[in-house]
């Protein structure tokens, strides 16, 4: 430290928590004439950590036997510790650090830190952003590059089966407002090709096609296009069965309802079809929406497709397109899907999460959730449940509690 450094006192009180610990603690400091410099306090099942930061009385002996006494008032302990100056600004390299468990073990939480510690970082503060359908807890990271941080917590994480989310440390974070979703498997559980294959009795035939384009080895206007022909002649009622049918993944509507709140648009992207989507956009209040219109004549599918075919590409130009009609930088949309086709929109994007995903996917986006709550992206956006719950709250709203699952 530099000897022209201030000397400051760090004072620590611990012990169960009560009404009024913190304005007696400051109301003796009072007393003394001290500047505070910093504070920092936690509650962890009532029981209160309190740290404050400041600089040093005249005589303060007298004030350590002040709070001594206040401590033992209060039932607490408290440690006055003497030294110099403030707390050291924190390194270059931060990065928001975000951790997903069902159930999260101490294991995990040692491996991740571990691994952080390997890079030369410091885990600067954790707070909890969500205990229920999923533990998610945030670290506040600094000190290495969050492109080799990323790398190495992914690695990590697949061995300790949990999530981690590794986010740049910047404004940027804070100005995200757009939020650009593929359907199926990813806002809707499941495919609305195959259910339509089901009806017209083709469902074996589409879904191996299905697993050929979404794993990337086959080319996705071509699988579409061949699948959508097995489909000729299907009555178009089946569209409304389909629709009828159809699941929104777990904690999609609170996603939604919770973003649109802070001010965020919508958009969903699918290489589906605009028969279903645009019902699901108008009953979600989405903003804006692309996907592929089926070709209906005389009220059966001809097995054909109208105009371009929204494919990889696509998707990633209507992103930007979509950015641009809302007024956003792209480096402050999301964007969230499963499969192949999903790739150059996640890359396009400012936050690329991988819901979910096939392996492919995972390995190329810049984060992966594998947990089936769609709700949880918003604790990578640093929104904690509780703050979900309380605006609820307000506005007579129960938020769901879908079942527990386990990985």
């Amino acid at each position: 430290m530099d000897e022209d450094d201030p000397k400051t006192l760090l004072i620590t009180l611990t012990g169960k928590d009560r009404p009024g610990v913190t304005s007696t603690v400051f109301s003796t400091l009072a007393a003394f004439g001290v500047e505070v410099l910093d504070i920092e306090q936690i509650l962890l099942r009532r029981r209160l950590v309190l740290g404050v930061l400041v600089t040093v009385p005249r005589d303060w002996k007298a004030l350590r036997g002040a709070l001594e006494r206040v401590a033992d008032d209060l039932g607490m302990q408290v440690d006055v510790d003497r030294g110099t100056g403030d707390n050291r600004s924190r390194p270059e390299g931060r990065s928001h650090v975000t951790v997903l468990g069902m159930p999260l073990k101490p294991a995990a939480v040692a491996a991740i830190a571990g691994r952080i510690a390997d890079t030369g970082a410091n885990i600067d503060r954790i707070e909890r952003m969500a205990r229920y359908p999923v533990t998610a807890i945030e670290l506040h990271v600094s000190g290495a590059d969050p492109d080799r941080l990323r790398v190495t917590l992914a690695e990590e994480a697949a061995r300790q089966s949990v999530d981690v989310a590794v986010q740049p440390a910047t404004l940027l974070r804070h100005g995200m407002r757009l939020v650009v979703m593929d359907v199926d498997s990813t806002l809707i559980q499941g495919e609305v090709i195959e259910m339509l294959a089901a009806h017209a009795g083709c469902l074996d035939e589409v879904t191996a096609v299905t697993d050929q384009a979404m794993h990337g080895d086959l080319d996705f206007e071509e699988s579409l296009r061949a699948r959508v022909r097995l489909l000729a002649g299907l009555d178009a009622s089946a569209l409304d069965l389909v629709y009828d049918d159809l699941e929104l993944a777990p904690g999609a509507r609170t996603l939604v309802r919770t973003l649109k709140r802070l001010g965020y648009r919508f958009a969903i992207v699918s290489g589906g079809f605009t028969q279903v989507t645009d019902r699901i956009a108008a009953d979600l209040g989405i903003d804006f929406a692309a996907a592929n219109e089926l070709e209906i004549v005389d009220g059966r599918l001809t097995g054909g497709i109208v105009g371009r075919v929204v494919d990889r590409a696509g998707k990633a130009e209507a992103l930007r397109r979509f950015a641009a009609e809302a007024g956003v930088a792209e480096g402050a949309t999301v964007a969230i899907g499963d499969g192949a086709n999903d790739l150059d929109m996640l890359s396009a994007a400012g936050l690329g999460i991988a819901f979910n995903a096939k392996p492919v996917v995972q390995r190329a986006a810049d984060t992966a959730v594998n947990v089936p709550y769609l709700d949880s992206i918003m604790y990578l956006l640093g929104i904690s449940r509780e703050e979900v719950e309380a605006a609820d709250a307000l506005d007579g709203v129960t938020t769901p509690e879908p079942p527990l699952a386990r990985r």
